[in-house]
């Protein structure tokens, strides 16, 4: 029988050093090493303290915390590597930032945020041994920090507030518990900040209700600086904004362009039967396809992993860009529909699939794809100028919907029986919705529009310029004032050349 000694246990039964559990192996050591540093070097007569770099054959001493300097370059204690590629270093890096986001379900457009960059930056610039925040300081101080950083930045805006004014957005969403949220922004030329979030769900209802919440924001931020307020065109925000602007006699309700301009697109395709009928008919044939995951195999084979399927920034917006998708595959799609592969599968024999494949292989179809197109491309053109963030939209609006009009009718070689029904479906919503002073003085004021060589004045804008002086200032000195250096406005006379 074994001895309690020979076994690595004391008298107690405890495991004394000679009994491997108990023994302590760090982390560096040539038993153990865990750090991916050691896939750089390997270490001279299996000593933990003298390892030697895979890419220059220099012998380190001090452990692999300095064979990181070493392979860093940083220069502390130890001379840089002179064979290492910048490309092995930043792989690994990479490699954990990715097993970061993707163990801790981040979003991937993080990646896109100015901040993830500026904090490699930032990281990068301190050097080796950088030690990240811990749990308690990002929910102690440097939360505070940022709290106190961001009021700051709030009192900035609303400064530029005071100087040039501001408008106040609205915009709706639905949270899983199917609660309507209404964030509140405040846009300005410094910049949009969030304001606050409301719990809408029995606000939005009535109009009465709606104007109220809205009426305590534009208090909040102060009714002075408030030049407009905008929010979606349904009916009941419509009302409010009514009320409101009956109430705030120096401000505006407008409706939310890329909203309009959405409906104007859901126009096309409930009132024009062919729209109506070819969009139906690709819906049915992506869902078809993404139904079945054979198919959708089948399908990336043939373009190449390309999706058919493109979301927009509306929801009738991403209608037109699917067929926009569908037509750009086409022949890829064709191919699909009549390879071998095709014919033999279970889908090909029955009845949905016949019906599917008749579509895919009706001249038809893909040229009312066209048909459509024409019409919904110059639309969506305008709705990314006024969904994008690149430059304010207000002093392009006008011209901009008199361009897509133009391009619609030149789509269709001048035709009136094919572009009249377009232009009627926009010129209603303009007329009666979108179309706002603010528009028009925004058109007439725009350097860029203004002095263009085909630059005209309709009644309707100069009508509407007027009306926003008398609304915004009030007072008839100052829209006397205006009036005379609008003159030199148009003749570039004075600061304006």
């Amino acid at each position: 029988m074994a001895s309690n000694a020979d076994n690595g246990k004391n008298n107690t039964g405890v495991e004394t050093d000679r009994g491997c559990a108990s023994k302590k192996i760090t982390k560096n050591t040539a038993g153990n090493r865990s750090d991916k540093a050691w896939k750089h070097g390997i270490s001279v007569d299996g000593d933990a303290k003298k390892i030697k770099c895979k890419y220059c054959d220099k012998v380190v001493t001090g452990e692999v915390y300095r064979l990181k300097h070493h392979l860093a370059g940083t220069k502390t204690d130890v001379e840089p590597c002179m064979g290492v590629s910048d490309e092995g270093l930043r792989e690994e890096a990479c490699d954990e930032i990715a097993s970061f986001i993707y163990n801790n379900a981040i979003p991937f457009n993080v990646a896109r945020s100015e901040e993830y960059h500026n904090m490699f930056e930032k990281v990068a610039c301190h050097g080796l041994g950088f030690k990240p925040p811990s749990y308690d300081e990002l929910r102690g101080k440097l939360l505070k920090k940022k709290v106190e950083s961001t009021k700051l930045t709030l009192e900035e805006h609303k400064a530029e507030w005071k100087k040039t004014g501001c408008t106040i957005m609205t915009d709706g969403w639905t949270d899983k518990r199917r609660r309507t949220i209404l964030n509140f922004l405040v846009n300005s030329p410094k910049g949009t900040v969030f304001l606050k979030s409301i719990n809408a769900s029995d606000i939005c209802k009535t109009a009465e209700k709606i104007f109220k919440m809205i009426d305590e924001v534009v208090e909040e931020v102060g009714e002075e600086n408030v030049v407009q307020v905008v929010t979606d065109n349904a009916a009941n925000y419509k009302k409010a904004g009514q009320m409101l602007m009956k109430k705030r006699k120096n401000l505006y309700w407008t409706p939310c362009a890329a909203h309009c301009i959405d409906l104007m697109l859901e126009d096309f395709e409930k009132k024009l039967d062919l729209h109506k009928d070819t969009i139906a008919k690709g819906r049915k044939l992506t869902t078809y396809i993404y139904s079945r995951t054979s198919l959708i195999s089948l399908l990336q084979q043939h373009t190449k992993g390309r999706d058919l399927v493109r979301p927009g920034m509306t929801r009738f917006a991403t209608s037109y860009l699917t067929l926009g998708s569908l037509n750009e595959k086409k022949n890829p799609i064709i191919r699909m529909f009549i390879s071998d592969e095709w014919k033999e599968s279970k889908c090909s024999k029955i009845r949905d699939g016949k019906n599917i494949e008749n579509i895919i292989l009706d001249k038809t179809f893909w040229g009312n794809i066209i048909h459509c197109l024409r019409g919904a491309y110059p639309l969506l053109h305008v709705l990314r100028i006024v969904d994008s963030e690149g430059k304010a939209a207000m002093g392009y609006m006008y011209s901009e919907i008199d361009r897509a009009k133009e391009k619609i009718k030149d789509a269709f070689q001048s035709v009136e029986l094919s572009y009249k029904p377009l232009w009627d479906i926009i010129d209603a919503r303009w007329d009666k919705q979108l179309f706002r002073p603010l528009h028009a003085a925004g058109y007439y004021l725009n350097p860029q529009i203004h002095y263009s060589p085909n630059f005209k004045v309709e009644y309707d804008v100069k009508k509407g310029l007027y009306d926003c002086l008398d609304i915004l200032m009030g007072d008839p000195a100052l829209i006397t004032i205006i009036d005379s250096q609008l003159e030199d406005f148009k003749s570039k006379a004075k600061f304006f050349g």
